[in-house]
């Protein structure tokens, strides 16, 4: 084990960062920091901001002066060897566009997009790897570890502002395709039901239709089903965590193979082979480009056991 001591860091805050969670500002300025650590200092008052305490959920202000003690922590060094190979052999051969603004991949399913919260390393560490000449590259939006499909990563500051800023005005448009358990009796169905985040099965992230949550929106649209299954396309109109798992779980057709929201009774009696793949692929996103203002449509494949169940049951 290797220990590493950062300095005592201060950070004043102008506009780019105006607006932005502590907790998320802090996340991103110390990425080899365990998430749980940040937020076990903010509680404790040992990150303060203009030296008094705060809450992970403050949103920063101009001016705002953030203080962050000397902290220890593991250091872990990157290299190919710590990466399976085939995992960045098929990250390279899965990249749908790449400029000088932006990269677009296609995400395997069960690799997370970060490191963090027990795993080494993700889909962005890896391409850091990859791409030692780019100096920028951040992640525009995630996708759940065993989620797949369309990816997006800035390769330059301006490009992840602006399309965070698309997709606040959602004029960024996502489509998804899942396998759902049940035939849906519907065409095709909007939810609105509001989610609320929270910390309740085994320290994990636990989303539930509560009015008091944020607004959430999706629409579900069915392409084929039998009695037992629906495959459906999603278009989330917002962008909420675990959004499309959740409501497809409370209209009763849970995505299969969803171990957080899904229901194991139903996982258990399929006659497929069974992996830890969930049955959810971001298949297709619209949007303007930043420098050229051109229309841009990128769709990604689906995965080869994907489309063979897909094909096995209908």
């Amino acid at each position: 084990m290797i220990l590493q001591t950062t300095k005592l860091s201060f950070f004043q805050i102008d506009k780019i960062s105006f607006n932005q969670r502590i907790d998320n500002f802090l996340i991103k300025k110390f990425k080899k920091i365990p998430k749980s650590k940040l937020y076990n200092l903010i509680r404790k008052g040992k990150i303060r901001i203009n030296k008094k305490r705060i809450k992970p959920r403050y949103k920063l202000q101009i001016g705002d002066i953030i203080k962050v003690p000397p902290l220890k922590i593991n250091k872990f060094h990157h290299s190919k060897k710590n990466f399976d190979k085939k995992h960045y052999k098929i990250i390279l051969k899965n990249i749908l566009y790449e400029d000088k603004n932006l990269l677009v991949i296609n995400k395997i399913s069960g690799i997370s997009v970060h490191g963090g919260s027990g795993i080494k390393f993700g889909i962005i560490e890896i391409l850091r790897l990859l791409k030692p000449k780019e100096k920028y590259l951040e992640l525009i939006h995630r996708l759940d570890r065993y989620t797949s499909g369309i990816l997006m990563v800035a390769k330059k500051k301006s490009s992840l502002l602006y399309f965070h800023e698309q997709f606040r005005k959602q004029t960024i448009k996502k489509e998804y395709v899942a396998l759902v358990h049940g035939n849906t009796l519907f065409q095709k169905k909007v939810i609105n039901n509001s989610l609320l985040k929270n910390n309740i099965l085994k320290k994990k992230k636990m989303v539930t239709v509560n009015i008091t949550g944020k607004v959430s929106t999706t629409i579900f649209i069915k392409k084929k089903s039998t009695s037992q299954f629906s495959l459906i396309s999603i278009f989330p109109l917002t962008g909420r965590t675990h959004q499309i798992r959740v409501h497809a779980a409370y209209i009763g057709h849970p995505i299969v193979l969803d171990n957080r929201y899904g229901k194991n009774v139903l996982d258990k009696n399929i006659n497929f082979k069974k992996n830890n793949n969930l049955f959810l692929h971001a298949k297709k996103i619209t949007f303007i480009h930043p420098i050229s203002k051109k229309k841009i449509t990128l769709c990604a494949p689906l995965n080869k056991n994907f489309k063979k169940i897909i094909e096995k049951i209908f």
